[in-house]
């Protein structure tokens, strides 16, 4: 193993969007069990600090690669175009004005089902543009448009998280 090594060799995956989940999983527990540092209790106290750095190592090349988000941002930095949400939050008219209407929604929602249905519409709009992440980055190669994507996506993670905060506004 290299330490220098990016995510996608680290786990001897193929560098591209679309993952089995169960093989990240599956390597992800065979590279553990590699450099688990109490197989390197014989070797002292130096081999186990490095097993331990190799356990981070893999611990955080894993967080990356099994969240699509993640993946598909680490990607786009990969390939050059990195994701800058902090600096550009430029978005096209259409996805701004769905963020306004499901921010209304959102503030005008008085149940569960108010709720559920607002929430089934983000779902669907994650996975669409997942979806689109894939074509952009598998079949295009397009990492600058991927990472608008990925920006969107960031929005959309961030509201279904306000969502689940008005549920539990409800809820009390």
């Amino acid at each position: 193993m290299n330490l220098q090594s990016d995510d996608f060799e680290l786990f001897d995956l193929p560098r591209r969007f679309a993952q089995d989940r169960s093989a990240v999983d599956a390597r992800w527990k065979e590279l553990q069990r590699e450099a688990h540092p109490d197989r390197f209790a014989a070797q002292g106290a130096a081999a186990q600090r490095l097993a331990m750095q190799w356990s981070v190592r893999i611990n955080e090349a894993y967080q990356r690669l099994k969240d699509p988000l993640r993946r598909a941002a680490y990607l786009c930095e990969l390939h050059g175009a990195p994701i800058q949400a902090e600096d550009n939050t430029a978005m096209p008219a259409a996805f701004l004005m769905q963020q306004m209407e499901w921010r209304e929604a959102l503030e005008e929602a008085r149940g569960e089902a108010d709720l559920d249905r607002l929430d089934d519409e983000v779902q669907e709009s994650r996975r669409s543009a997942i979806a689109r992440c894939t074509e952009l980055i598998d079949q295009q190669s397009d990492y600058a448009g991927a990472a608008r994507e990925v920006r969107a996506l960031m929005f959309i993670a961030r509201f279904a998280q306000d969502i689940e905060t008005r549920r539990d506004q409800l809820g009390q």
